[in-house]
């Protein structure tokens, strides 16, 4: 029995398919089922039912792979003590961060980063928050950037910035000639949001109640984007001329899609918001690269901030 075995389980039993799961671990299909097999074999137990459309772990087979979770959790806490009695800002730094965040922060969080820590390179990956929250778990990312709220046993959680939502809407639209948008004046108008699983869909309905009803009537002028759409494609989507949409500020400032298509407006009054936050493990050891990655980030922002108050 290996840690790579044990790996491979784990992955199987979340993707609940051999491709999909042989594709995440870097290997091939014939050699993750030949690992899997060799395992059960082992064990002298089928830790998965197989059949033609999916694979799923048998009882036993759950305990196995909660019990796997953890062993692959801790061997990630041995490699973080042994890393912790090396210079901690000399090797690179794994970070996670959220669709609707990483694109918009990360161009300009790097270039801190090289000045604060020149030898500490990032490795990036952006994905859902389930996704990370696991990653992040299994000690495949050694922190993440997400919006609160978030919480995880034996992750820290720190708050980094607010950040305000915006509305972006096409240069002849009927609300373009207001200074301020009420919410309530965007039921009457087909508004565009990011698909299920997106946590920015999540707090866009939770700051604009009423658009929720929109949503269940299928007469309703909320339009969900197809899955695997980001930001920028809401935006491709609003320029065409198709509706209005909400993103964070960020998202509407930064890489306009033919910026003289798109108008950006405040909400009228106190505007929704989101929290971003760092989290890492408790048990991570190298204090200090946390620390420069949460200075770094706080640097860019204070940057964006500057650049934003001078176009205004």
């Amino acid at each position: 029995m290996t840690l790579t075995e044990l790996r491979y389980i784990v992955t199987l039993a979340q993707e609940q398919h051999f491709g999909r799961a042989a594709e995440r671990c870097h290997v091939s299909q014939p050699t993750l089922s030949i690992a899997v097999k060799k395992l059960e074999d082992e064990l002298e137990t089928a830790i998965f039912e197989r059949s033609k459309t999916r694979v799923y772990p048998t009882p036993l087979g759950e305990q196995i792979v909660q019990q796997a979770q953890r062993v692959l959790e801790q061997a990630a806490a041995i490699k973080d003590i042994a890393s912790s009695g090396k210079d901690q800002l000399s090797s690179p730094l794994s970070v996670g961060a959220i669709f609707t965040i990483g694109p918009y922060l990360l161009p300009y969080v790097i270039p801190q980063l090289q000045k604060l820590a020149p030898k500490m390179p990032l490795y990036v990956e952006e994905s859902f928050t389930g996704t990370l929250r696991r990653r992040i778990r299994q000690g495949e990312l050694d922190a993440i950037i997400v919006a609160l709220p978030f919480t995880e046993a034996d992750v820290v959680t720190q708050p980094l910035y607010e950040e305000e939502f915006v509305i972006v809407m096409d240069r002849h639209h009927p609300l373009v000639h207001l200074n301020a948008v009420e919410a309530n004046q965007l039921t009457g108008h087909n508004l565009l949001l990011l698909g299920e699983g997106h946590c920015f869909r999540d707090q866009v309905l939770e700051a604009c109640p009423m658009l929720k009803p929109s949503i269940d009537d299928p007469n309703g002028r909320v339009r969900t984007a197809r899955e695997g759409s980001s930001l920028e494609t809401l935006k491709y989507m609003v320029a065409s001329g198709l509706g209005i949409t909400i993103l964070p500020r960020s998202a509407a400032t930064a890489n306009h899609y033919a910026a003289d298509s798109l108008v950006v407006k405040p909400f009228a009054g106190p505007a929704p918001k989101r929290t971003v936050a760092l989290a890492w493990r408790a048990s991570f050891p190298r204090h200090k690269a946390v620390d420069v990655l949460r200075d770094a980030v706080l640097a860019a922002r204070a940057g964006l901030a500057s650049q934003s108050n001078q176009t205004d």
